[in-house]
């Protein structure tokens, strides 16, 4: 006899299959409200599609993007096992991250004051039917 049943206690224990995969990029060099405009269109799309927006889109955030993709879908593949063929993108994130302030020397003896922006982007890949 054990002491969970000495004891009348049940011991439940829930498997929770990863159906999902995540990549994330801390400090890139774009700015946030750049890159939410790429991030915007691949939305909600498979992983094939997404992958084609992103190799004929011309802004440099879709290439900063398109390797956190293919990162999520190397994640996927080889830590959690899923199918890419069913995978999509669920969410995409793009915050703000540190702005690097410089100046830059103007007319007169002036300067004026311009910002380095940069974004943290986190992209989650889900099974479709799940």
């Amino acid at each position: 006899m054990s002491l969970l049943e000495h004891l009348g206690c049940t011991l439940e224990i829930e498997i929770n299959i990863m159906s999902q995969s995540i990549a994330k990029l801390r400090s890139a060099r774009v700015s946030s409200q750049k890159a939410r405009l790429v991030a915007n269109q691949i939305r909600g799309k498979n992983v094939e599609e997404a992958m084609g927006i992103l190799t004929f889109a011309p802004q440099k955030s879709a290439h900063i993007i398109k390797k956190i993709l293919r990162s999520a879908i190397a994640n996927a593949e080889h830590n959690q096992g899923l199918d890419v063929d069913s995978l999509f993108v669920s969410t995409i994130a793009v915050d703000e991250s540190f702005t690097m302030k410089r100046i830059r020397a103007r007319a007169r003896g002036r300067a004026d004051r311009y910002f380095k922006r940069s974004c943290n982007i986190s992209l989650t890949l889900e099974e479709k039917g799940k």
